[in-house]
């Protein structure tokens, strides 16, 4: 039963790295948006590799934790009236993905900086 789920579990991820969603701002600038990397950051993370995960995209986790939140709260309804909890958490997670692509951005431009 065991080598079962870990047959499909291994099916499973290998599917999912053969159909990301490609993104049509690098294909139309060839420049990564601040989103690029997150499909592959989760199936890191599904597959346990959370350093991985991390080096390809920082802002997984924070976001896994917020859509996590966001569908508790549309059950429970954790968050008071005015949604200061949710807004807050989504100007933290904002934060987070635009520092990361500013860095993402910095390196990328030193690096064409440096070659030219």
């Amino acid at each position: 039963m065991m080598i079962h789920v870990f047959c499909s579990r291994l099916s499973f991820i290998h599917w999912l790295q053969n159909h990301l969603l490609p993104c049509p701002f690098k294909y139309l600038t060839g420049i990564d948006c601040p989103g690029c990397g997150f499909q592959r950051s989760v199936i890191a993370l599904i597959q346990g590799n959370v350093q991985k995960s991390f080096l390809l995209y920082p802002p997984t986790i924070p976001l896994l934790l917020f859509f996590a939140y966001g569908i508790a709260d549309g059950f429970f309804k954790l968050d008071t009236r005015k949604y200061a909890v949710k807004k807050t958490l989504f100007i933290i997670v904002g934060y987070i993905v635009l520092v990361s692509y500013g860095v993402k951005m910095y390196h990328l431009y030193a690096h064409y900086k440096l070659s030219a």
